[in-house]
């Protein structure tokens, strides 16, 4: 992976964990998530014309891609409505370097050395420490940490088949484009559906914040496709998920989360891990 490679991802750890503390900040989460997803869906039908479109191989990918995104975004809403930011972003991001890495060795034909398999070992290790550490003193919410591992993955899912598609679009800005515009539409139908003729009404409050995540979002995801026609898809969703360390930290600054000594043992190991899967990359 190099240089610009890796800062390209790095720059998409942290607007990810930036617009998901957005989606988490604001108190509805149907309001939240129809802003960020109908925003990336408005920014997708201004770069469409701008860019080439994908090639027709990379179709079936993007289609397959949008529907496991609505999936997503409704298991992420119901994961943030549930549980701590600290707790639910963790979980939910820290699945998919695993999962991941199994489905790039059946679907993309690539398989990870004994570094990136140990890297893979130590993230996991690490992520669950940032994530259980806030479980201290408390019985778990079993429905929240169900439904961040089942938003893990998704994110899993989505990663490979993106992967995949954008490597057969001939055009990282397109495959983006579409996909916003793919994926954009069904949260806000939904949300107009149950507001019946309030839509605007309940957008306006949130909107300034809910457009900002929306471009954050997209940013993210633009990204990490164009890294993805670049470098592996393993060690690309290793060093996305540094975007916990970011997420923890904005649990504990915003949102008066705990963070502790053992979130930061655990978020160090998780940084080793991100190194060997590099290494290993």
């Amino acid at each position: 992976m190099t240089p610009v490679v890796t800062a390209a991802v790095l720059l998409a750890a942290v607007t990810h964990a930036s617009w998901n503390a957005i989606a988490h900040r604001i108190t509805d989460k149907l309001v939240g998530f129809t802003l960020i997803s109908g925003g990336g869906l408005l920014i997708g039908l201004l770069l469409a014309p701008c860019a080439a479109a994908p090639r027709a191989a990379a179709w079936p990918y993007l289609l397959v891609s949008a529907a496991i995104h609505v999936t997503y975004y409704a298991l992420l809403m119901t994961s943030f409505r549930l549980g701590d930011f600290g707790q639910a972003y963790p979980i939910a991001r820290g699945t998919a370097p695993l999962v991941v890495t199994v489905l790039a060795a059946l679907f993309a034909d690539e398989v990870p050395d004994g570094w990136a398999a140990a890297g893979v070992a130590l993230s996991c290790a690490g992520l669950t420490g940032v994530a259980l550490w806030g479980l201290r003193g408390r019985r778990p919410d079993w429905a929240a940490l169900a439904a961040a591992l089942a938003t893990g993955l998704t994110i899993a899912g989505y990663t490979v088949v993106d992967g995949l598609g954008v490597r057969a679009s001939g055009s990282p800005l397109g495959y983006t484009a579409w996909l916003m515009i793919a994926e954009g539409i069904a949260i806000p139908a939904w949300a107009a559906l149950r507001w019946r003729g309030r839509t605007l009404a309940m957008l306006r409050p949130s909107a300034a914040v809910g457009l900002l995540g929306a471009a954050l979002s997209v940013t993210a995801y633009g990204l990490v496709l164009w890294a993805q026609t670049r470098a592996d898809l393993a060690p690309i969703a290793a060093l996305r998920e540094s975007s916990v360390l970011v997420g923890a930290v904005i649990g504990a600054v915003v949102f008066k989360e705990r963070f502790g000594v053992p979130r930061i043992a655990a978020a160090g190991l998780l940084v080793v891990g991100i190194g060997l899967m590099l290494h290993g990359g």
